[in-house]
């Protein structure tokens, strides 16, 4: 069997881990294209003692490695410190060092048995470990790779491996929700959820948007630093900077992290990608990437001729 035979079905699986390592598709694009040209040049002495799968994911992790000690830590706003408590004011963008964690099309079904291995609050969490715990973390827990396989992978011990699993397992406890109370984005229920929203969006509707959102709801904005916390605040600053224009609401598809998306257009013009957190009990977190630029990834116009233009 020849190398692209090999390697090309896994590749989309190594990207999705290299996103998860990076927090960025840009970033996990380019460490699978090095990964993969540093395969293809060494298949020839590929000797099987592990399998390909396995091969590809030591090799791509490495790349991640060095990417990682080369470029600074992407955040989230709510990495950045504590949330405004004033919601009057406007929000303030971050530093232009600041880089970002980004958004991945992922469809839903894609990763049906782990979702929250990629959603998006569970990728952030992830950059604020230790390089190599988190290495360890994803490769253990999410690749599902033995610990000796890892161990080997990182050039260190199993105990070491085991040592670092723990506290990067108590470190993304505290810090992402409960996988028990994650819920089906393909349910009927979350589907109608995600519609109310849509609508209270489209309509400018805050006593609409306030039926769907969970009392603890945040909401984050980037480029903006600003980020809030609780309905009342983040309702306050929707009601008062953002729904006072009316938008053009479109659903995602394939959505961002397997989680529902919507593409807000400002006129014809691109505004925002809403990548939404939500269960039964509503909407736990809202991030708007105000970040045009994105649009393409997903594919969906930047600037729209007609309403045809959502339909395609």
């Amino acid at each position: 069997m020849g190398f692209t035979e090999a390697a090309g079905p896994l590749r989309r699986e190594i990207l999705v881990h290299c996103y998860r390592m990076l927090g960025s598709a840009a970033d996990a694009e380019d460490a699978v294209q090095e990964a993969f040209l540093r395969a293809w040049r060494g298949f020839d002495r590929f000797e099987g003692r592990a399998s390909v799968r396995t091969w590809l994911y030591r090799i791509a992790t490495n790349v991640c490695l060095r990417f990682v000690e080369q470029r600074a830590r992407r955040v989230l706003p709510a990495g950045l410190g504590e949330p405004e408590q004033d919601w009057h004011l406007p929000a303030r963008p971050a530093g232009a060092e600041t880089r970002w964690v980004g958004p991945l099309p992922v469809d839903p079904a894609e990763v049906a048995g782990d979702r929250e291995s990629v959603r998006l609050a569970f990728v952030a969490a992830l950059q604020h470990l230790p390089a190599r715990q988190r290495a360890a973390l994803i490769l253990r827990d999410v690749a599902d790779l033995p610990a000796d396989e890892v161990a080997a992978a990182l050039g260190t011990t199993t105990v070491a491996v085991n040592s670092a699993l723990l506290r990067a397992r108590e470190r993304i406890a505290r810090e992402t929700p409960d996988r028990s109370s994650m819920s089906d984005p393909e349910s009927t229920e979350i589907k109608s959820q995600v519609l109310r929203y849509e609508a209270a969006f489209r309509q400018a509707d805050v006593k609409a948007l306030a039926a769907v959102l969970r009392d603890d709801v945040t909401l984050e904005m980037p480029p903006h630093a600003t980020w809030f916390a609780g309905r009342e605040a983040v309702l306050g600053f929707l009601g008062s900077r953002v729904l006072r224009r009316r938008f053009t609401v479109a659903p995602v598809t394939p959505p961002a992290n397997g989680q529902p998306t919507i593409a807000l257009y400002a006129g014809p013009d691109a505004h925002a990608l809403q990548v939404l957190d939500v269960d039964r009990s509503g909407f736990r977190h809202v991030h708007i990437f105000l970040q045009p630029e994105l649009f393409p990834m997903f594919g969906q116009p930047v600037t729209l001729a007609s309403g045809r233009d959502l339909l395609s």
